[in-house]
């Protein structure tokens, strides 16, 4: 009970807040104006925000310092940036400063321009919002002007189709009543229409351009918050006070919807509206190898400090022992003494030791992500013709955390979905009306001739149902047909001579073209009238009464009068409804149901269609009860719901309908392949549970064997798990830990368990957590600070533990929720988890959860292209996130942990052999290789082989990729690169440098060839070459993908090597420059002589050795990819994924969702006749109209409903 009071208060907590400061004047903006709020410190600005939106990042004075300040937060840039101060001193130097900077340089404009085109093109496109025009009052008229210039109080005119500016209350409409419908798709992804209501007194009062300009209302509400659907407020005029709520609130991003013209008063503007307080904040990403580098450059400057450290210790040593043992050169060190060489040589080693972390690397590796960025977009698969819109990688750093995904946050309508419903099957008396063969369309037009109402675009039908529907013979199908076009909420308008339906549900917009099709059409309806057409009968219902849809009742009904006096009751609802109110179950019943399982199996919508006859006497007892009912000031809706159900029993069952909420191609399979890849998938959505729920199994998210947790039972184990944690023993300490949750957690994860909550229930799970650590928070400020600590992590255990079970679910599906809550749920899983996250949207709503995300994916959907302007990346479907995650990201991932291993492999191999010459040269800091083998060797000599495996490199094809999704978890895993990866580059690259070094040492102590007298430049071309040679053929070994850039590369780095050689230490360059030029004929000394080849060869062979013995081993052990790959093609007797039509689900318990998608309110508003014009103003003629439209909007025709029978 105490946990019950603490979520409640804190449910309502926001609402008791004394947050009503928010004042707004009507055609007053002087009075706004005069407002200012503290920012910082002693800065301020305006308390009323104006309506220009900036989402952009940077500014022209901005850009410079602040794009250096994020730059310099890559610990490698640092680094660099201190080495070149380094070799700003003339004393420690060993390259001129210029000479480091400029690398720097580049790289850092590089990054900086890659940032100031994505801020541009943010900039762009916040240019154009703003300047999108729009009717604003002023003086006595109103004028147009930008979107920028609406100011809070502005009243501002609307028409049809055009998207609202900023957050209005609706003044007054050309609709009846002042309604005005709205399309809510780029807040709730919901394309069904809702419909929003100004006051009466408004809509009476401000009916012309003169009143609006006197109207000086004043509203006093909240204060600017991100809750979509809520708002409390208060509007103040003429000496009365009316109260205000968000079914009057037209929200910024909504787009009106038949509705010609509608005014409004702007409450919030800018990014105080609450989908741009939805929005978020443009972060910085980086990905799990940057971070990763980041403190690897921290650990290597440690490692090179102390190296140099105790090199530097050696050095003076040395000196101390040379002087003593040489007194005779006293002279030479009279200015200088051991301490004093130490730490000059200190810094030596530093700065000589400093390319271990070469700048080359990150240049190397931005042009790496930029073609691989150029591989996604190029790619053919990923190519959408139907929409002209192939793959876009609109971030070119994020690739390789592609092959990483742990948890993928999808988005429901737009996304999964094509928001496209289609009538597909109905049962019908016991007859199942369903799939089959389409005909030609010279045959479908002559078997709709008939019909002067159906819509000529109709491509499958069903013979057998159109030759019951004309012989009209069958009562059950003239009832059918005559429920779908009467019980409904569908209004209809004329419009160029073309009937157009106005549905606040696609699914109702289906029900009623499909009964249309087959001669039962849709006409007309007046307050208390409904007219239809009955092949080609014109019939006008009188409407008693409409029992309206909600959340609980789950069904619909109306009662009428038909022409020959009788009283029928028509309902429709969702099956476990309806089949419990029948008269009778009879063996139509029973093959119903089954035609329902049978539908259920294809994740269809269904519902039930029943009526029944009223007799006159019950109808008018139940009518005094229902006025009774409909004016009670109390309790109305639980009464008249009573009401309604002593009238809905008794029924006689019709048949079933069954709608398609269309999947996009490929949806399911792509799902399924993720899932094998141990990607989990949640579904983020603002539909209701039962839509989400169906959607999930028909996307194969949802099966069902699995074990659904719903609210109740998460409440359950949250709330046991609560008490015990707040069950302290006498010392303090908790009776239970983090353990007591993660037992039953544990028998999830063996079973296949699935989490569905809406966004109500996870605001109060977080609210608790917020509420206990307020009340606790004072009290522990008064313990000691290690109990503060231990307090802490109690208060988080609540959502961790949430986390936790949410977590070990194989999939998740969140309902109702917002843009913000989106976002916030991204955030609980990188937080408690610490995984690489995507979200993938269509809409602005999905801003938010796409900022958030690691990477962020933007679908160029129905609904706008506000997602893919934040977005990381922008595919055209849904289905093609498969190709972008297990082609592109793991090859990604594969291609840039090659590359790095192989650059640190390559830079330990050649430049380690410093350290080990230091102990031969008194500790002097004096490079072993001449200078410009060191300026070259990562730049030309081994840098484009390692580059060709970045760019090209794959272990398998992009078909055994798809095909093996298994392989995937590699990259979850890290197995590519990690801290132990790096230790063994760091080993393989020491011993290579060993080899190379001690075995040419070894072979010059004692002999010299021919030509070579065993000198120091001999000797260092020998263990550069060695070194050199060593690591092509260990790239060489490495790639498994050959491609004619690859030997390309492998040979021009050997032949840029020879070329540079001869150019660098030829003798008229020494004669020329010799303190430039300082190995003249070295290598055409060294590399001449066959003694010296021989000594180049066994350091190859060494230093190969023990890496072809262990990549041997590995194929034995049966440990590599290719191996693994190989033998589960053995075993496999049919791909891994088998793409299946249906999946059974033979429950009954958990049917497909009914087809319901509109709100409740929608009948009152007809039998009030606050949504209908006058019967003369629809301008209906007494002949046929022939041709239909489905919708009113340009974008809803593109997209129309369809209707499928299949013959």
């Amino acid at each position: 009970m105490a946990d019950q009071k603490v979520s409640t208060s804190c449910l309502n907590g926001k609402k008791q807040q004394s947050d009503f400061t928010w004042e707004v004047r009507a055609n007053d903006r002087a009075y706004h104006m005069q407002f200012k709020k503290r920012v910082s410190f002693c800065l301020t600005k305006r308390k009323y925000a104006d309506n220009a939106i900036k989402t952009g990042k940077y500014n022209a004075l901005t850009f410079l310092p602040l794009n250096l300040y994020e730059q310099f937060h890559r610990m490698a840039n640092l680094y660099f940036l201190f080495v070149i101060l380094l070799q700003t001193f003339p004393e420690i130097s060993t390259l001129p400063w210029f000479t480091l900077l400029l690398p720097l340089g580049c790289l850092l404009i590089i990054r900086g321009l890659r940032d100031l085109i994505d801020d541009i093109a943010r900039h762009k496109s916040d240019w154009i919002i703003n300047c999108r025009p729009c009717e604003i009052l002023s003086g006595k008229s109103f004028s147009w002007k930008k979107w920028r210039d609406i100011c809070v109080g502005d009243i501002v005119c609307l028409r049809k189709d055009s998207f609202v500016p900023a957050d209005l209350l609706l003044l007054s409409s050309s609709e009846p009543s002042s309604l005005c419908y709205v399309e809510t798709a780029d807040i709730d992804g919901e394309t069904n229409l809702k419909f929003r209501q100004a006051l009466l007194v408004t809509h009476e009062e401000l009916m012309s351009v003169e009143s609006m300009a006197a109207f000086d209302g004043k509203v006093t509400c909240e204060e600017p918050n991100s809750r979509m659907h809520s708002f409390i407020g208060m509007l103040e005029w003429k000496g009365e006070k009316y109260s205000l709520d968000s079914e009057k609130i037209l929200l910024r991003g909504c787009r009106i919807r038949n509705t010609e013209i509608c005014y409004g008063l702007v409450i919030y503007a800018g990014f105080d509206s609450k989908i741009m307080r939805n929005c978020g904040k443009i972060r910085l990403k980086k990905t799990k190898l940057d971070r990763m580098m980041d403190k690897l450059v921290i650990l290597v400057f440690l490692v090179l400090m102390i190296a140099s450290f105790f090199l530097a210790v050696a050095c003076g040593i040395w000196a101390e022992k040379f002087r003593r043992d040489h007194s005779y050169l006293s002279t030479f060190y009279a200015k200088t003494s051991p301490i004093k060489q130490a730490f000059f040589t200190f810094w030596g080693f530093m700065i000589l030791l400093s390319i271990i972390i070469p700048m080359s690397m990150y240049i190397t590796l931005e042009f790496i992500y930029l073609v691989n960025s150029f591989f996604i977009d190029w790619d053919v698969e990923m190519y959408y013709p139907a929409k002209d819109t192939p793959a876009k990688a609109r971030s070119t750093s994020l690739n390789d955390q592609l092959g990483q995904i742990e948890y993928i946050f999808s988005d429901k309508t737009g996304t999964l979905t094509q928001n496209i419903m289609t009538f597909k099957k109905c049962c019908i008396n016991g007859i199942i009306y369903g799939p089959g063969t389409g005909r030609k369309r010279r045959l479908l037009d002559e078997s709709l001739s008939w019909n002067p109402y159906a819509d000529k675009n109709l491509e499958f039908y069903n013979p057998l149902l159109l030759e019951a529907v004309r012989r009209d013979d069958d009562p059950a199908v003239r009832e059918f047909l005559r429920l779908l076009a009467i019980c409904h909420t569908v209004m209809v308008e004329e419009k160029d001579s073309q009937l157009v339906y106005q549905a606040a549900s696609p699914d109702e917009e289906a029900l009623v073209m499909a009964a249309r099709n087959l001669g039962y059409v849709f006409l007309s309806r007046t307050q208390d009238t409904i007219t239809i057409s009955e092949l080609g009968v014109k019939r006008t219902y009188k409407v008693l009464a409409m029992l309206d849809f909600n959340s609980v009742r789950k069904r619909m009904s109306i009662l009428v009068r038909d022409p020959n006096g009788k009283i029928r009751l028509y309902t429709k609802g969702a099956d476990m409804v309806i089949l419990t109110r029948l008269h009778e179950n009879g063996a139509n019943e029973k093959i119903t149901e089954k035609a329902l399982d049978s539908f259920a199996e294809e994740t269809l919508r269904t519902l039930c269609l029943a009526s029944k006859e009223v007799n006159e006497r019950d109808y008018t007892e139940w009518s005094k009860k229902h006025h009774k009912a409909s004016i009670m000031l109390e309790n109305r809706a639980e009464e008249l719901d009573k009401v309604y159900e002593e009238i809905e029993k008794d029924l006689k069952l019709l048949g079933a309908t069954a709608i398609e909420d269309k999947l996009q191609d490929g949806v399911p399979e792509t799902i399924q392949l993720l899932k094998k890849g141990n990607i989990k998938v949640w579904v983020l959505t603002g539909d209701k549970q039962e839509t989400a729920m169906n959607i999930g199994f028909a996307c194969r998210l949802l099966s069902d064997d699995m074990l659904i947790l719903e609210e109740e039972e998460i409440s359950e184990m949250l709330s046991a798990y609560w008490v015990s944690n707040n069950n302290l023993s006498s010392s303090g300490e908790p009776l239970c830990s983090d353990s007591f949750v993660q037992k039953p957690l544990d028998t999830f994860r063996r079973g296949n368990t699935a989490l569905i909550i809406t966004g109500d229930f996870l605001d109060k799970i977080l609210c608790i957590g917020e509420v206990v650590k307020k009340k606790k928070e004072n009290f522990w400020k008064r313990m000691l600070c290690c109990k503060a600590e231990v307090q802490q992590e109690q208060e988080s255990l609540l959502e961790k533990a949430f986390m936790n079970l949410a977590t070990s679910c194989q999939a998740v599906i969140c309902c109702r929720v917002t843009p913000k809550q989106k976002s916030l749920i991204v955030q609980l899983v990188k937080k408690h988890k610490s995984a690489i996250t995507l979200a993938i949207g269509d809409g602005a709503n999905d801003v938010n959860m796409i900022k958030t995300a690691d990477i962020g994916v933007g679908i160029s959907g129905q609904e706008g292209m506000q997602a893919v302007q934040c977005s990381d990346y922008a595919l055209a479907q849904f289905r093609f996130l498969q190709r972008l995650l297990l082609v592109h990201g793991r090859w990604s991932y594969l291609r840039i942990c090659k590359f790095l291993r192989y650059f640190f492999y390559k830079t330990f191999s050649g430049l380690m052999s410093q350290i080990w010459f230091a102990f031969y040269n008194g500790f002097t800091a004096q490079p072993l290789y001449e200078g410009w083998f060191l300026a070259l060797y990562n730049v030309f000599y081994t840098a484009y082989p390692v580059l060709s495996m970045g760019l090209l490199e794959q272990d398998v094809s992009a078909k055994k990729s798809l095909q093996f999704p298994e392989l995937y978890r590699m990259g979850q895993r890290d197995e590519f690169f990690n801290y132990r990866v790096f230790c063994l580059t760091l080993l393989h690259g020491t011993a290579t440098s060993l080899g190379s070094f001690y075995i040419a040492l070894w072979a010059f102590e004692d002999k010299v060839g021919s030509k070579v007298v065993g000198d120091y430049e001999s000797f260092a071309v020998t263990v550069a070459t060695s070194a050199l040679l060593s690591v092509i053929i260990e790239i060489i070994l490495d790639i498994k993908f050959w491609t004619v850039l690859s030997f390309l590369t492998v040979a021009g780095s050997l032949l840029l090597f020879c070329v540079f050689s001869y150019l660098t230490q030829n003798f008229q360059a020494f004669k020329e420059a010799p303190s430039i030029f300082r190995f003249p004929d070295a290598s055409k000394n060294a590399l001449t002589d066959p003694y010296v080849l021989l000594i180049i060869l066994l350091c190859v062979v060494a230093n190969t050795i023990p890496s072809l013995t262990f990549r041997l081993v590995r194929v034995i052990m049966g440990k590599s990819t290719i191996h693994q790959i190989r033998m589960k093609d053995m075993r496999l007797e049919r791909d891994m994924v088998e793409l299946r039509a249906h999946f059974q689900r033979g429950s009954m318990q958990r049917r497909s969702s009914y087809a319901f998608s509109h709100k409740e309110g929608y009948a009152d508003l007809i039998t009030r006749g606050a949504s209908l014009r006058g019967r003369d103003s629809l301008g209906l003629s007494t002949t046929p109209v022939p041709v239909f439209r489905s919708s009113s909007s340009p974008r809803l025709e593109a997209h129309k409903t369809r209707v499928e029978f299949l013959a």
